[in-house]
């Protein structure tokens, strides 16, 4: 009887979590819409975007990303505000007082915890990748103007003892000015190429180089070889030099771990981007699980100032949770700070904030 009693508990917490988690995603998807539309309906006009590729290319792959961009943040709230409800309503006392223990009252919150972080996880990792790649090459066509490069004296290897240089890239006409190649053997220089430019051939899908001037060192003698233009084929592409938005959300599990090492293998100064993203994939569905801890922490104890107090509490944590995150990666980044523990510090500060409330809340 009293297993019986325990299990719909559990059956009860469970379906009251995650239904209270879908509607408040549901609600604030729908209010994003409608946000996004607004902001972005000149751009559909002004580039006669198609009916058929905003509803279906755009906004139907919408839903997902953000979905499950939100859905730490979503399962916090849903957790405060029914847990605050049912402390509220003496059910929290009414349980514990039948016996069951804090401990036990908090297996069905990580069943259910353990749901949505699975379901993040495949999701962010399998699905959305590919739905995503629809929804940014209808945002790179119709909302979001070409990228630019700025950079200057670019440097990549391109494989072990081959190293690349060129002053600037034209992105736009994908030309690299005042190139050169060096190749190395056993850490001696054993050829150089200097050339005015580098052009990509877009019907050949090679790099035509122009005016360029060749020393080979391998030999006895120096030789040295000019010419005009010559077609090569190097391990580089123009995407290198022109980063489209947020190519790297585009990438599944797969793709994005042996474009990482690609990138790494060939000296490319954005691989930053591609660990973050590769590391948050594991680290926001695992939030899951903290933010459930702290958020029942809060709100399964009775405070002046009601479901009021609770959600405000819960909001400034979590909102909290978000900046520090945010902060932590713009870091790593920007100022080189290790990306993974730039990812994971977050979930690592939180995880303790979560183990001193879930303490002070089972006393």
């Amino acid at each position: 009887m009293v297993t019986k009693y325990i299990k719909r508990i559990d059956q009860y917490i469970i379906k009251k979590y995650l239904g209270t988690f879908f509607l408040a995603i549901t609600l604030i998807i729908s209010i994003s819409i409608i946000f996004d539309i607004s902001e972005n309906i000149d751009d559909f006009i002004s580039r006669k975007a198609p009916l058929h590729a905003i509803a279906i290319d755009y906004y139907l792959n919408f839903i997902p990303y953000f979905a499950n961009l939100f859905s730490a943040l979503f399962t916090f709230i849903a957790v405060i505000f029914f847990t605050s409800k049912m402390a509220y309503n003496s059910e929290i006392i009414a349980i514990l007082a039948s016996g069951v223990s804090y401990n036990r009252l908090m297996r069905p919150y990580m069943i259910a915890s353990g749901i949505i972080a699975a379901m993040s996880w495949i999701l962010g990792n399998f699905i959305i990748p590919v739905s995503t790649e629809a929804r940014v090459n209808f945002r790179n066509t119709y909302i979001k103007f070409e990228y630019i490069n700025n950079d200057k004296n670019i440097h990549r290897q391109l494989e072990p003892g081959l190293f690349v240089y060129m002053q600037n890239y034209n992105n736009k006409y994908d030309v690299g000015y005042k190139f050169s190649i060096d190749q190395f053997k056993d850490r001696k220089l054993i050829s150089k190429l200097i050339a005015e430019s580098i052009k990509w051939d877009r019907d050949k899908k090679k790099w035509v180089i122009q005016n360029y001037y060749i020393r080979d060192m391998s030999g006895p003698q120096e030789i040295i070889t000019t010419g005009t233009a010559i077609d090569t084929t190097l391990r580089m592409l123009p995407g290198d030099f022109g980063q489209q938005f947020n190519k790297e959300e585009t990438m599944d599990f797969w793709k994005i771990n042996d474009y990482i090492e690609d990138l790494k293998l060939r000296g490319v100064d954005n691989v930053a981007r591609y660990e973050q993203e590769k590391y948050r994939r594991t680290a926001g569905p695992i939030s899951t699980f903290i933010l459930s801890v702290i958020g029942v922490s809060l709100a399964s104890r009775r405070m002046r100032g009601g479901m009021g107090l609770h959600l405000g509490l819960g909001l400034l944590l979590s909102f909290s949770y978000i900046m520090f995150m945010q902060v932590s990666t713009i870091f790593s980044i920007k100022v080189g700070f290790n990306t993974l523990l730039a990812v994971w510090l977050p979930n690592i500060i939180y995880s303790f904030i979560a183990i001193g409330l879930y303490r002070w809340a089972s006393k």
